[in-house]
């Protein structure tokens, strides 16, 4: 490709679920094979139990690797008691995304109505990582990646997009 951006993101999907396994974690496929037909490349795929600092840990070794430029996460943002990746992730981010939360919902009352209001969906930036943590259910996941992130991570997208946003992605 003759852009002197890459278009090509290495991209990190984490599964928060106390219950899933490889075979049964259909979110986390949902989103590897969306990612993957988009022209990305998985750099990696974990399922982590949904407990704060097991979720701060992981994510933050992957923010710290500079060859990892997002990181998708897929549960943990509804509202029940277990529920912990907003908390767990909002203290990494540099900043955060915020409309993307509201656009999410926005597109998800069209599909879902309000119980929409029950995602806590939230993104953000961490060293100069992109982290997008989505709700565990394959229809939020493909909402958000259809909807938003499709476009967002695509360097061709017009006006703007994230990969043209970062000075870490105009290195590549």
């Amino acid at each position: 490709m003759n852009d002197p951006v890459k278009s090509e993101l290495n991209i990190c999907v984490l599964t928060v679920s106390d219950t899933r396994t490889g075979d049964t974690d259909k979110s986390g496929k949902v989103l590897v094979d969306l990612l993957t037909d988009a022209g990305h490349k998985l750099a990696d795929k974990r399922i982590v139990p949904d407990d704060i600092y097991q979720l701060r840990a992981q994510v933050s070794q992957w923010i710290a690797d500079r060859d990892v430029d997002v990181v998708l996460i897929t549960g943990g943002t509804g509202m029940t008691g277990r529920d912990s990746t907003p908390e767990a992730l909002s203290p990494l981010f540099d900043r955060q995304i915020e409309g993307f939360g509201e656009l999410f919902r926005y597109l998800s009352y069209r599909e879902i109505g309000t119980s929409t209001i029950q995602s806590r969906t939230v993104a953000g930036l961490a060293n100069s990582t992109l982290v997008f943590c989505l709700p565990g259910s394959t229809g939020a996941c493909r909402t958000a990646w259809n909807g938003i992130l499709k476009d967002q991570l695509d360097v061709t997208h017009r006006p703007c997009n994230f990969v043209t946003q970062f000075p870490r992605f105009d290195e590549h």
